[in-house]
């Protein structure tokens, strides 16, 4: 059976943002979801359509490739399931709509997890523009970035070394404490430790009981070969510091190529316009054209060649991410309409213009003839 289209799934158009996809999903999920609709197998199947759907299309490289290929980019093995980044605090955010206040499970969750226990850190995004040259050898670059990092002193705890944090007496640990109104409970962020679950009398000087501090710190990033604009990169943990010894979020690196003063890219191919000579457009011959790469390849320009005509180089374009195959490399002839010319070289031009015949410029003879007849036909109307 064939596969729906992922965006017909989410049931988002193909240029949808992350956030529209986003909500699109969440307000799917609570409709689909298994625990809202026990037993019934439709609303399973079309929840993992979602799971999938969102999976693929929030994920800057398996949405590209699915976009260019579709289901087939991930058959045999291709990629398509698995955990997409980000997924896990969106569906944390779905069950929170859909269970916040159902079988208590904001507070006083089973096994008495606490709720203002570890938390993990946000996630950190760093813009990164390299050029062109970078993006077709690749290149490890070099960043520094200042972000939240656990401290050493207190290792996270926010507590004086040797000191404990105590749990919080208001709340039992528990982050949130609950008053019953009739037949309403009410639940609310505990007043006394913030939410936290446990209170810290004796709070570390290096961070003042935050458990975490500023620091600059220096990262390497391999940027692959055949990158293109808008590719994320993830670089798990090492985001911001997770509180109370919490793990840490991941570094999002999104990738955008500078303007290339010669080339021009669409996917793995690459453009490039040179200028030629009315004569060598007309005579034809061989011009020397430099590739990203640095080499030099040398394109026949044939007799008679038009402006706006395009030469293809195979092989000498862009190398596709995480593949073997390579793109090519187009020319296109841009015929230049000599300037300051000299007396002798007037007449010579004069001499091949009066010389000159339908066989020599069928195009412009043609077109004249045509708008000739076209406008005698429509006064003889």
């Amino acid at each position: 059976m064939a596969k729906t289209c992922f965006y017909e799934v989410l049931g988002v158009s193909r240029t949808a943002t992350d956030g529209e996809m986003k909500t699109a999903f969440r307000k799917a999920a609570m409709q689909y979801h298994p625990d809202r609709n026990p037993g019934n197998a439709e609303a399973e199947v079309k929840f993992k359509e979602l799971n999938e759907a969102y999976q693929t299309l929030t994920d800057g490289q398996k949405r590209s490739a699915y976009d260019r290929f579709g289901h087939a980019a991930f058959e045999h093995g291709g990629g398509g399931g698995g955990a997409a980044d980000g997924f896990g605090s969106s569906m944390a955010d779905i069950f929170d709509d859909l269970f916040g206040d159902m079988m208590g499970r904001r507070g006083g969750q089973a096994g008495g997890a606490r709720q203002g226990g570890p938390g993990r850190g946000s996630d950190l995004r760093y813009n990164m523009e390299i050029t062109l040259e970078d993006a077709f050898k690749g290149k490890t670059a070099s960043l520094k970035l200042p972000t939240s990092v656990s401290c050493e002193p207190c290792s996270g705890s926010g507590a004086r070394p040797g000191a404990k944090p105590k749990v919080c007496s208001m709340c039992g640990g528990q982050g949130r404490v609950r008053a019953q109104q009739g037949f309403f409970a009410i639940e609310r962020t505990c007043p006394q430790c913030q939410g936290r679950g446990d209170m810290i009398d004796n709070p570390c000087p290096a961070c003042a009981g935050s458990g975490r501090v500023t620091r600059e710190r220096a990262l390497s990033v391999n940027i692959p070969a055949g990158v293109e604009d808008g590719t994320r990169i993830r670089l798990a943990g090492e985001g911001e510091a997770g509180t109370r010894g919490g793990p840490s979020g991941d570094l999002y690196i999104f990738v955008s190529t500078k303007p290339h003063p010669f080339f021009q890219r669409d996917g793995a191919d690459l453009f490039c316009r040179v200028p030629i000579s009315m004569v060598q457009a007309a005579i034809g011959g061989e011009i020397p054209v430099r590739t990203v790469d640095g080499g030099e390849v040398k394109v026949k320009i044939a007799e008679g060649t038009q402006s706006g005509k395009q030469v293809k180089v195979r092989g000498k374009g862009m190398p596709v991410l995480r593949s073997r195959d390579v793109g090519d490399l187009y020319i296109q002839a841009t015929v230049e309409t000599p300037q300051n010319l000299t007396r002798r070289q007037r007449e010579l031009l004069a001499e091949f213009e009066a010389e000159s015949s339908t066989k020599t410029q069928p195009e412009a003879s043609g077109f004249f003839t045509k708008m000739k007849d076209f406008f005698e036909n429509l006064s003889g109307a």
